[in-house]
């Protein structure tokens, strides 16, 4: 999975370039829940929702799409932006 273009697409507003593959993932694992990391991951790689739904061990959609727009959100706060560029 290319962390890169994944995290390039959803956030609105980035300010510098961001770290390597590695460190990228390591941010995301550090401040996404283990819930969120799996779903945005998921999402990512494009997998359909049953996928998903075995992955997470979630029967109901529209908790695993809260899920992911929470992640979504939580990439686009300043301070986690912040971990994701080089400074």
């Amino acid at each position: 999975m290319n962390f890169t273009n994944s995290i390039t697409k959803h956030i609105v507003k980035l300010v510098g370039l961001l770290k390597s593959e590695e460190e990228l993932q390591e941010v995301l694992k550090r401040k996404f829940t283990k819930k969120e990391y799996k779903t945005f991951i998921a999402f990512e790689e494009g997998k359909n929702i049953d996928e998903i739904k075995l992955l997470l061990r979630e029967e109901d959609e529209e908790k695993i799409q809260k899920t992911y727009q929470t992640a979504i959100k939580k990439l686009n706060q300043e301070v986690f932006k912040r971990e994701l560029v080089e400074l």
